[in-house]
């Protein structure tokens, strides 16, 4: 583990040196701790060791028109072999004129607006192994030519190949019911699988105060069925990648202090087609207590009306959070809150702090902790041992 550490770091170094003012990235080590025993004897309990790296070598040309960006991520994490894993994140070259834009090679881009959930954001994959929350991605081959007009952006996508999701291992943790996912099974409703060819298109425009989105996507189900499969000797949970049509909306208001944020999602699959959104607020009182700090409250809303049949826990719930910058020279930030079932008692609470120190360093604290009354039935049940927190150590160059 130490050996493979200091390999990575080392080969950062060396890429650095190579052109340093085109390198940029980080390294960071992470330490995690789960609170509970895990649910099944193969998951690892208590401390795990993560070391991590992402770097970015950018370069333009033809004055500023084009360019060529490349973000290569890798993780070698102590116990889960899942979690240990290298991705291309971006590998993109962009051609940029007056009105329009033309980008090739691989992006991870971001859709969405609101705070708890990101329903339209859909065209990367998530890498569920290095967050529960979602938020990581894997980086998607695409063309993307972007028409730059002056009542709005329109983005046309074809996505050749698809990524499936990352899970952990049967030793890692964040298995729901620590039931083990089998990803050397995965099945696809369309023949092509993975090799299905995917397409979107996205307007956005600012109207004033608001900002508003619209996408639609046709393609392969970024997020899989997970269907039992009894084929093994023990109960193993198989991704299964159906076709989709989902059209989107997002709007974000600016009034003064306050922002009203919405999403809302309408997705047609070979079974049924549904609705699932999520609304709210976030208010901040500038300047606390004659400070230079900067709290906000949010309050949100999530809804989707498959009821208990959603693949998510989040069909009829409400956020509770708070937002504090301290708006320092150390970039101190903390986001606190809870998301809580409106139906039962299911309960989860997260925690994100940062603070830098020095020139080049970042500390951050995460935790989330998940309640044990949620009733069998619910999803949260599967993950109801799973608290960790977690402590990272970054270094910018």
């Amino acid at each position: 583990m130490l050996s493979k550490i200091f390999f990575y770091s080392l080969l950062i170094v060396c890429l650095q040196s190579v052109q340093a003012n085109e390198w940029s990235g980080y390294i960071a080590n992470e330490i995690r701790y789960f609170t509970q025993e895990p649910l099944e004897t193969e998951q690892y309990d208590g401390f795990n060791l993560s070391v991590s790296s992402q770097l970015e070598y950018y370069h333009d040309w033809d004055n500023g028109y084009q360019s060529f960006t490349f973000v290569p991520f890798i993780r070698v994490d102590q116990h889960d072999s899942e979690r240990s894993h290298i991705d291309i994140r971006e590998l993109t070259w962009l051609k940029a004129a007056r009105d329009w834009e033309l980008r090739v090679g691989i992006r991870k881009l971001f859709w969405g607006v609101t705070e708890s959930q990101h329903l339209v954001d859909i065209v990367n994959q998530s890498d569920s192994v290095e967050q529960p929350d979602g938020e990581d991605k894997l980086g998607q081959p695409m063309i993307n030519l972007a028409l730059i007009r002056d009542w709005g952006t329109v983005d046309l996508f074809i996505l050749p190949g698809f990524r499936e999701r990352t899970f952990p291992s049967q030793d890692g943790r964040l298995l729901s019911g620590g039931i083990p996912i089998d990803t050397e099974r995965s099945r696809y409703e369309s023949a092509a699988e993975e090799k299905h060819v995917d397409w979107a298109v996205r307007w956005t425009h600012t109207f004033g105060d608001w900002d508003i989105g619209l996408s639609h996507f046709a393609g392969t189900n970024r997020d899989p069925r997970l269907l039992p499969n009894f084929e093994t000797n023990n109960l193993t949970l198989v991704p299964y990648y159906e076709q989709i049509q989902q059209t989107g909306i997002d709007i974000q208001i600016t009034k003064e202090d306050m922002l009203w944020k919405f999403e809302a999602i309408s997705r047609q699959n070979q079974d049924e087609r549904f609705t699932a959104m999520t609304g709210g607020l976030e208010y901040t009182f500038i300047g606390v207590a004659d400070s230079d700090a900067d709290l906000g409250v949010l309050v949100e809303y999530l809804f989707d009306d498959r009821n208990e049949k959603a693949t998510t826990p989040f069909e009829n719930d409400i956020m509770l959070g708070m937002r504090l910058t301290l708006n320092d020279i150390q970039s101190t930030e903390l986001l606190a809150g809870s998301i809580l079932s409106v139906e039962n008692d299911a309960r989860s609470y997260f925690l994100e702090a940062s603070r830098r120190f020095g020139d080049n360093w970042k500390v951050s604290l995460e935790a989330y902790f998940y309640s044990n009354n949620a009733p069998i039935n619910d999803l949260m049940y599967g993950i109801r041992n799973e608290d960790f927190m977690q402590l990272t150590l970054a270094w910018y160059f």
